[in-house]
């Protein structure tokens, strides 16, 4: 179990392809209670460092988060993205140990979090135990994008995040983020799975499949999901 309870945090994936779009959603984000940026793999992808580094500058007292998803050359990465203004950086549990070690060394020597991603791990609940074994300081309990796809095409029925999310909670003692196909009213209830960390993304803030920001009253939604979730605290 975790050895120290979080207050809950909302953060938003920003999963957008330009900068201009993640600097507006952003924002919004923050001015309807969001407390955590991420700089999604789309936007590093199409943006690399100058995307985090527009966030950093725009929003430097907000935590940004830079979804790297490193496998290897994980010292290097995480040095990079501290530099331009990241304050946690995210590694894979499929990478080799020493990988996670040198992104782990990184994050010591510049001051930033390390997330494991436990995504794709043939043994979820093992995979979150050995990111936090090697030093990672959260873990990211992760259902892929193409895997949830891959599965609904085909008719059976599509993993949840909450399926497992107890029982990695209960292994590890870092703070524990769900990500993956969340509802709404699933995201609102991670803290009650011990899960203080939740991510706001496709689909519910950025459409799954043009990775645009979704229509609608955005900013209202996001209002009323920052109270309840903070309001878990109060």
């Amino acid at each position: 179990m975790q050895e120290q309870a979080m207050k809950p945090i909302v953060q938003i994936s920003l999963d957008l392809t330009n900068i201009e779009e993640a600097l507006e959603t952003a924002e919004m984000a923050l001015r309807a209670g969001v407390d955590w940026l991420e700089a999604g793999t789309p936007l590093i992808l199409a943006e690399g460092l100058h995307g985090v580094r527009a966030l950093h500058e725009h929003f430097p007292g907000t935590p940004i988060v830079a979804d790297l998803k490193t496998m290897d050359g994980g010292y290097l990465e995480a040095e990079m993205m501290a530099k331009a203004g990241a304050s946690h950086v995210v590694v894979m549990s499929q990478a080799h140990e020493e990988t996670i070690k040198c992104v782990v060394k990184a994050g010591a020597d510049f001051g930033v979090g390390v997330m494991g991603d436990n995504l794709a791990s043939e043994d979820m609940v093992a995979g979150a135990k050995r990111l936090e074994d090697l030093g990672c300081g959260f873990v990211i309990h992760h259902i892929g994008y193409d895997e949830r796809r891959g599965i609904a095409a085909r008719g059976e029925r599509m993993p949840n995040p909450l399926d497992q999310l107890r029982e990695v909670v209960d292994a590890v003692s870092v703070p524990v983020q769900a990500v993956g196909g969340l509802t709404l009213e699933q995201a609102i209830q991670c803290p009650d799975y011990g899960a203080p960390l939740v991510v706001l993304g496709a689909p519910l803030t950025v459409d799954a499949d043009a990775f645009k920001t979704a229509d609608g009253d955005l900013e209202s939604s996001l209002r009323l999901i920052c109270d309840a979730i903070h309001g878990l605290d109060s």
